[in-house]
């Protein structure tokens, strides 16, 4: 009887040991796409990171951890080349046999072309305004989704934009100049975004391990609903402040602009690893002087002094916003909680005493 008890506890432990390797091995390539993947792998595994928090994605040095995630990948999530053009070449290298997911480039996604004016005007949100904000699904057409004034333009430049702009040039003064067509890449900032995304990691997850695709498609559900309901909670913490004007670091938060109806008056920089050129900060100080600008918003990585510049002699606040959320704790809230920090850091900096 031992002896059938001790085989069967074998037999079993084998069997578990099974089930668990047969979790699909996932990595992300930034924190909230980690996020993101990891709601949806609630129950199932847990992705890995691949650039740590804190880092510039758009130049990044493997560490041996990070090389060998990625080498064992089965999938791999990340925003694209335009956010981090050397991991297309990591992931053809190491990852060549994993099912990668380039998510600006996934179906539904909202896709939004560069900025490239130190000033912006008021957007025109196209199709948010005219469906009354219903029926995001249909915004997987980038070309319904480029600000007012630009015309339909494809996507072959694409590679060429920021990622080489926030490198740097040696002439800060052509640092305006974008070839049309260039996509913005900060696209986790939209929940809409976010949203889309949760359906569209749990699609390639199910495809891969097709026993956990209730558990996949359930928790990206419950993702979506609580989604929602931060961005509830984030139009209600910007309404007091609506009729206020605020100058951001760096042209990132487009996407979060789009989707709370909530635009910046301008951006100290395009890119956030490149000095602005003076013209561009001449640009910046007349408006916060000539249109009574009430907050001017730094980042945590980046050159504090310009912000000092920019404000010199000017009443405007002051506050920090992370696009990254680097001092966030990784996992299924971090997202949500990237979100709601952004919008409590612009209505603090935005409010009059």
């Amino acid at each position: 009887m031992s002896r059938t008890l001790l085989s069967l506890s074998l037999a079993a432990t084998l069997l578990g040991g099974t089930a668990l390797a047969e979790a699909p091995k996932v990595v992300a390539d930034i924190a909230p796409v980690h996020s993101l993947v990891a709601q949806v792998m609630a129950g199932v595994g847990v992705p890995k990171l691949v650039i740590q928090q804190g880092a510039s994605p758009h130049e990044y040095s493997l560490r041996p951890s990070e090389a060998q995630a990625l080498q064992d990948a089965d999938l791999v999530f990340w925003i694209g080349a335009e956010l981090s053009p050397w991991m297309a070449d990591g992931i053809e290298t190491l990852a060549s046999d994993a099912a990668a997911t380039e998510l600006l480039e996934a179906q539904g996604t909202t896709a939004l072309e560069l900025r490239s004016n130190a000033l912006f005007e008021k957007h025109i949100h196209g199709a948010h305004e005219d469906d009354d904000h219903d029926d995001h699904a249909d915004h997987k057409d980038h070309a319904d989704h480029k600000e007012e004034g630009h015309d339909d333009h494809a996507h072959e430049d694409k590679h060429g934009d920021e990622g080489h702009e926030e490198h740097g040039h040696d002439d800060h003064d052509n640092h305006d100049d974008h070839a049309h067509g260039a996509l913005d890449s900060h696209a986790w900032l939209s929940p809409q975004n976010a949203m889309t995304w949760l359906n569209v990691i749990a699609g390639q997850l199910s495809a891969a391990d097709p026993e956990n695709a209730g558990t996949y498609f359930a928790n990206a559900a419950a993702g979506r609903a609580q989604i929602e309901a931060t961005m509830a909670e984030v139009t209600a913490t910007l309404d007091p402040v609506r009729d206020r004007q605020f100058i951001v670091f760096h042209d990132a938060y487009q996407y979060f602009e789009n989707d709370f109806d909530f635009p910046a008056a301008g951006a100290i920089s395009i890119g956030d690893a490149s000095d602005p050129s003076p013209a561009r900060v001449a640009e910046i100080q007349a408006r916060i002087s000539d249109e009574g600008i009430d907050c001017v918003l730094s980042e945590p990585q980046f050159n504090a002094g310009l912000v000092a510049t920019v404000l010199d002699g000017a009443q405007a606040k002051t506050a920090v916003l992370d696009p990254l959320g680097a001092d966030l704790e990784l996992g299924p809230q971090m997202y949500r909680q990237l979100i709601t920090n952004l919008s409590a850091a612009l209505a603090g900096c935005l409010a009059r005493s």
